[in-house]
């Protein structure tokens, strides 16, 4: 696909709704003219665009004209660069919770967890826990929390209103919202056993985590976004990763306090909840506690036809393209076929954003990215 090919394609797929709007109507199940595409890459697949495509200066969202753009939340477990603008968090000395000390090259993220940079490991990197070694409520309570109060918000409004200027919707990427953070932070092991006996650091920590997350699912709301992106891992490859009596005790009334939080200042805020694995058993709760597009449904823990079956009155979905098996290891012509089959289920009135499921890694060749975005846009040629 040179330069002249992707305006074709863009100029081929105006619409009477701007690629903001199709993709909302699309995600209410309204109905929509484009199905759109959308997709993460992995930084050696960055570089092979910017080496194919110079001119675009890597952004390859706008290339493949996909109708959204990403804000990332300050808050995000990953954030390196935003929280450190809170006065004085660059000043806590975070090596005091790592008396083992490290192998390789150390970034703590914005909650203080230890990033160890094996050489050997790509983009991954080894995840160490600061508050491990915890005994008592009074110990969290010491540890240093990010004060998002003091944090400087005025840039929200004008960047949504800089991707609405053209006709773009704003995803906020605030990922990994409760029960991953509390992890990072504690260690999963410590916090299941945490949890299974009821210990008060438990709460403790839950409660912090959720209320940070709710001051700032507030931030997002009142900038104007349109879908907001929460979610935690709680599936795994073939089952679930707690019991429903666990996670309905302990994360379920958290995630919707988040979510009422949003939905308070912006009513018709979308809300995207990511989980990589099966979570069949949860999408119920998922649903009841207002949670309107489930991503990534995973195609080799899941079976979407199942899913949409059950679900699609009242849910809709991003995701569906296996990014364990299918793009790295099928051919173009079945990738082609699945996007086929997953929007022909979704029907004429939409509710799936049909993309790979997670990033995509190095082992996905070219030319079955290019599969992919054919496969979308001819689709709207034949639906």
């Amino acid at each position: 696909m040179n330069k002249s090919e992707h305006e074709r394609r863009r100029g081929a797929t105006a619409t009477e709704y701007s690629p903001r709007e199709d993709l909302l109507r699309l995600f209410r199940r309204q109905g929509y003219q484009q199905a759109p595409v959308g997709m993460n890459l992995c930084p050696s697949l960055a570089e092979e665009f910017c080496r194919r495509y110079p001119e675009f200066k890597g952004d390859y969202l706008d290339f493949f004209a996909a109708p959204y753009r990403i804000l990332y939340d300050p808050g995000f477990a990953w954030n390196f660069d935003e929280v450190w603008r809170i006065p004085g968090r660059d000043r806590v000395d975070w090596h005091k919770y790592y008396p083992q000390g490290f192998q390789y090259a150390v970034q703590f993220d914005g909650w203080g967890v230890a990033h160890e940079h094996n050489p050997n490991s790509h983009h991954m990197t080894q995840m160490h826990h600061p508050l491990v070694s915890a005994a008592l409520v009074a110990d969290l309570d010491a540890y240093p929390w990010p004060d998002f109060e003091h944090l400087d918000f005025s840039y929200l409004k004008p960047a949504v209103a800089a991707i609405h200027a053209r006709e773009l919707a704003v995803f906020v990427w605030a990922e990994c919202t409760i029960w991953e953070t509390a992890w990072y932070l504690r260690r999963m092991d410590n916090l299941f056993v945490d949890m299974s006996t009821d210990d008060p650091m438990a709460t403790f920590l839950l409660d912090k985590i959720t209320e940070l997350a709710c001051f700032r699912a507030g931030k997002f709301a009142e900038a104007g976004v349109d879908i907001l992106g929460l979610g935690d891992d709680i599936g795994m490859q073939s089952t679930i990763m707690m019991s429903l009596s666990m996670y309905r005790k302990w994360l379920k009334p958290r995630l919707a306090k988040v979510i009422a939080a949003a939905k308070a200042i912006k009513p018709d805020i979308l809300i995207s909840y990511h989980s990589c694995g099966y979570v069949l058993p949860f999408i119920d709760d998922l649903i009841e506690v207002g949670v309107d597009i489930l991503n990534p449904v995973q195609p080799e823990c899941m079976d979407f036809a199942e899913v949409h079956a059950k679900f699609g009155t009242r849910l809709s979905f991003s995701g569906t393209l296996g990014t364990q098996k299918l793009m790295p290891f099928g051919t173009p012509e079945q990738i082609q076929a699945e996007v086929r089959r997953n929007l022909r289920i979704a029907g004429p009135q939409g509710g799936l954003f049909c993309c790979p499921t997670h990033m995509l890694e190095p082992e996905v060749p070219w030319e079955n990215i290019e599969a992919y975005i054919g496969a979308v846009r001819e689709f709207r040629t034949v639906c």
